[in-house]
């Protein structure tokens, strides 16, 4: 999911590592707060790895700053990324939102529509956070009015992206309406 972050905020335009970590409080900070002690590792092996490069400018202060800039290849992995997401990138919530910030980037609106089609087969699945064997047990067994509560909230979390997921595929494989 980081890898996926830093390259997606850097096909949009170059930014030094702190504005970099503040794009990336802001999309999954709430859910997974970036340390510099996780930041620094993937993006020093996503250098090493020759998907970005970072160049020095003079700062404002004292210190150079360094700015992180997208590289050919980086730009490639992003888009093969987003192309064929990992089935975690479409089953886990984060790491969807993750994919979705970038799904833009895909400039082919079939593939765009492959990639949401992926997570409307994931959705249609019968799922539950609570099982009876291998039977879902819904909101409406509990008594419990937290587990209740957790899973009509879900439910309706669930309806809203089903009904984006279709209007935005209608959107893609017809034409904006």
């Amino acid at each position: 999911m980081l890898k996926l972050a830093i390259l997606g905020f850097l096909y949009d335009r170059p930014l030094h590592g702190y504005e970099l970590r503040r794009h990336l409080a802001a999309l999954t900070g709430h859910v997974r707060p970036i340390s510099d002690g996780t930041l620094y590792p993937a993006i020093k092996r996503l250098e090493a790895d020759g998907l970005l490069v970072r160049e020095t400018e003079p700062g404002s202060a004292a210190a150079p700053r360094h700015t992180l800039h997208l590289t050919g290849a980086g730009r490639a992995a992003l888009l093969d990324r987003l192309r064929e997401p990992e089935p975690l990138d479409v089953s886990d919530e984060n790491r969807w939102f993750t994919l979705l910030a970038f799904l833009r980037h895909l400039a082919d609106p079939a593939a765009q529509a492959a990639v949401l089609r992926r997570r409307l087969a994931f959705l249609a699945e019968p799922a539950s956070f609570f099982y009876e064997g291998d039977r879902p047990i819904g909101a409406e067994e509990f008594d419990d009015p937290f587990r209740r509560g957790l899973l009509l909230v879900a439910r309706a979390t669930t309806e809203a992206e089903l009904a984006w997921l279709h209007a935005t595929l209608a959107d893609l494989e017809d034409g904006p309406r």
